[in-house]
């Protein structure tokens, strides 16, 4: 009898759940079913992979060893697939976004790819960097847009644009930035007016990082769903924010009370990148759609250049 990727799959899933009920979920299968697969690739290897509990399985030293070999296998199954769809640009790519990006320059991409005339059935998925790198890395993403570097050897990215940060607020709370003397300074941000995404948004560890402050002080609010919800906060007076170039257009359109105030040279910033596997040909796909992604980013925060100017160098 040999092993089918059918039953590694299942293996997988069974090892991330614990849990025969949900891994048999997971797969779309029913329980029975499962464990029938998990048996037979048992019976084929000889050996035991998972200790039976009374509510959980344990995995033994077998089943780890197999983990391995598993998750190497079903990436190359993965690479196989990813180079059928992505043969220069044509077919179907699973692009990945994080929320403070996706929603500002994905409508300004479509067009661009439409103008190139490449065949490209894009599908998006919008989540945190930490969910798209892991789903880049099992093979279930072609690509992921990010703010963060991801580290090791596995993945090769592209910059494709620097998206700067301003303060924001409405009028009144933006007085006594604008009052003080000298150049505004990130870590001159009374910690009390600051509101920030949830926890989990890099966008968040970002904006701590450039004013300097310290998540354990909890002096500060973190619990916005998405720049959209707070902008509109800051925008009637709760409190102050840091905004990337990338979202200006659109929060302000959407946010009449929202005012804007840049911070002395050098500005606080995010890098943009397009990343991918290594171990994945990015033969023409990859410089192609970096340079659609850059392009319309460029436009979008030269934009945001010209409505709220650059400090004096």
């Amino acid at each position: 009898m040999n092993i089918t990727l059918r039953q590694l799959t299942y293996f997988l899933a069974l090892i991330e759940t614990r849990n025969f009920g949900r891994a048999a979920a997971r797969v779309n299968i029913s329980q029975p079913a499962l464990s029938v697969q998990i048996r037979e690739l048992e019976i084929t290897l000889g050996v035991r992979l998972f200790d039976r509990l009374p509510r959980d399985v344990a995995v033994t030293r077998a089943g780890r060893d197999l983990e391995a070999r598993a998750r190497r296998i079903m990436a190359e199954v993965a690479e196989l697939q990813a180079a059928a769809r992505l043969a220069r640009l044509g077919g179907q790519l699973n692009l990945g976004m994080i929320p403070t990006v996706a929603p500002y320059l994905l409508p300004r991409v479509l067009p661009g790819l439409r103008a190139r005339q490449t065949s490209i059935d894009l599908r998006l998925r919008e989540a945190q960097t930490d969910a798209l790198t892991e789903g880049l890395l099992r093979g279930q993403l072609d690509a992921i847009v990010i703010a963060t570097p991801v580290a090791g050897d596995d993945t090769i990215s592209a910059a494709l644009f620097q998206d700067r940060f301003v303060l924001a607020g409405h009028a009144d709370r933006l007085a006594a930035p604008m009052a003080a003397r000298g150049a505004l300074r990130p870590d001159a941000i009374d910690p009390d007016q600051l509101i920030l995404l949830d926890e989990g948004h890099c966008l968040a560890d970002q904006a701590l990082e450039v004013c300097a402050l310290d998540r354990s002080r909890r002096r500060f609010d973190l619990g916005a769903a998405s720049l959209a919800t707070l902008a509109g906060l800051v925008g009637q007076g709760a409190g102050l924010t840091l905004l990337p170039e990338l979202a200006l257009a659109t929060e302000t359109a959407a946010n009449p009370g929202l005012r804007l105030m840049r911070f002395a040279a050098p500005e606080p910033e995010r890098q943009i990148r397009l990343v991918r596997r290594a171990a994945t040909d990015g033969a023409g796909w990859f410089d192609e759609l970096a340079a659609v992604l850059s392009e319309a980013g460029q436009k979008l925060t030269a934009a945001a250049r010209a409505q709220v100017p650059l400090p004096a160098p």
